[in-house]
């Protein structure tokens, strides 16, 4: 292997963490989207990537900038879901125990452990990436694919049955139920959208009317955020990562399992009683699963997600093989862009920890709901603001009846369920 390639791979490795920051930070701006993006205008970019690389190079490059901005958002979009309870599909389960850290004065604790979690995930990831793929080869995919409908049934139960009483169950059973069928609709159905910002998705109106708009109006007349206090401690044990490291290579191998699903799962074996030690529980989660699906692209040619979706349209079959240098290159990036992320994370916590205690809440809440309407508005158009409207109100139900809103995430499992038994088309053909 040539040191350039190694060198121009540094390089993209860092222009795609920039990218990442980007999206993780800016609430609606997936890194899925830009990577489609990135992919659509893949000519211009290879033209203008000519004037400093050998062709060859090329396609490993770009996807290296992919795989890097993949690997940063999972990093740093945990800083938006703490400090404004925006959150994305991976950071759902994160958010009420990060909101309770930052009504503490402990909001760059739950920021900590995110990164803290997210970086043994990573770390973890590409220690295993090579035997894992061998295992992947030899039957273990097999046995992964044949367990995975009664562990999501079992995740399902076990949110029901984590409620007390009789109403309690009743009512996280209809919650389930109710943004199950709203989740599938988003995710299944070609719900006509026509926002003025290309690559809308769905799922930000759907996922920040259940869990994002609810906490910003129930929380519009509390108390002001308290000061944030940070002692530069690691808050958790290197454990609390690790446990995540396991859920989160089926997260990687799976279409459709997302971090929030595995969570789910991972809390009927893994109590974690602690916020801080949750959160770093499911950022391990969200970003080994990242790095799993970069695995997973190399041992099956499959994307399991939009980025690697676009690193297969881009890359076609150069990662095949155990270990090629492909793959070790798109490692490599996967590595650099961890210890960007980590940092990233931390710093813009830092700020954002200072800047949160200076703005008055309602009026900041307010804000950040003008900005979510508008942004929807603007992705996804009359049918996003619709979506919008109706998950705020079945997200207030959780408040109201005095229940946890973790039952909401059935918007994400369910969809799971009906796509690993193949009835994703089946709901299509009622409407």
């Amino acid at each position: 292997m040539e040191f350039d390639i190694i060198a121009l791979v540094i390089v993209m490795s860092a222009v795609g963490s920039s990218i990442g920051m980007l999206s993780g930070l800016v609430p609606g701006i997936h890194v899925n989207t830009l990577a489609s993006l990135m992919l659509v205008f893949y000519p211009s970019i290879a033209s203008l990537m000519l004037l400093f690389a050998d062709p060859s190079y090329v396609p490993v490059l770009l996807s290296a900038c992919i795989v890097s901005a993949s690997v940063v958002h999972s990093f740093v979009s945990y800083v938006p879901s703490v400090f404004t309870g925006v959150p994305d599909q991976d950071t759902v389960m994160s958010v009420l125990p990060g909101h309770r850290l930052l009504l503490d004065g402990k909001g760059m604790k739950a920021v900590r452990s995110a990164a803290i979690g997210s970086l043994i995930g990573a770390v973890s990831a590409v220690a295993v990436a090579v035997p894992l793929q061998y295992l992947m080869a030899g039957g273990l995919a097999d046995i992964l694919r044949m367990i995975t409908i009664p562990m999501l049934a079992m995740a399902v139960t076990a949110l029901v049955l984590g409620e007390r009483t009789l109403k309690g169950r009743c009512f996280a059973a209809a919650l389930i139920f109710i943004s199950g069928i709203m989740g599938c609709i988003c995710m299944f159905m070609p719900v006509p959208y026509s926002g003025l910002l290309s690559g809308g998705d769905l799922l930000f109106p759907l996922l920040t009317g259940l869990f994002g708009i609810p906490m910003l109006i129930s929380s519009a007349g509390g108390a002001e955020i308290p000061p944030q206090t940070d002692d530069d401690r690691y808050p958790v044990a290197p454990s609390s990562g690790l446990k995540g490291v396991l859920t989160g290579s089926v997260v990687g191998w799976f279409p459709g399992i997302t971090a929030t699903a595995g969570a789910a799962f991972t809390r009927m074996f893994v109590k974690e009683d602690r916020p801080e030690r949750f959160i770093a529980l499911v950022s391990s989660i969200g970003t080994a699963g990242t790095v799993f699906a970069l695995i997973t692209l190399s041992v099956s040619g499959k994307g399991r997600t939009g980025t690697m979706v676009a690193v297969r349209e881009i890359i076609g079959d150069g990662m095949s093989g155990v270990a090629n240098w492909m793959f070790m290159l798109m490692l490599l990036s996967v590595a650099i862009a961890s210890l960007i992320g980590y940092w990233a994370t931390i710093r813009s916590g830092k700020a954002m920890s200072k800047f949160i205690t200076k703005v008055n809440v309602k009026k900041m809440n307010a804000a950040i709901v003008v900005i979510i309407i508008t942004l929807t508005a603007l992705m996804t158009g009359v049918w996003g603001i619709g979506i919008l409207l109706i998950s705020s109100i079945v997200g207030l139900i959780p408040i109201s009846a005095g229940i946890g809103r973790v039952h909401l995430s059935g918007c994400l499992l369910i969809p799971v369920v009906l796509m690993q038994f193949g009835l994703d088309t089946a709901f299509l053909s009622l409407f």
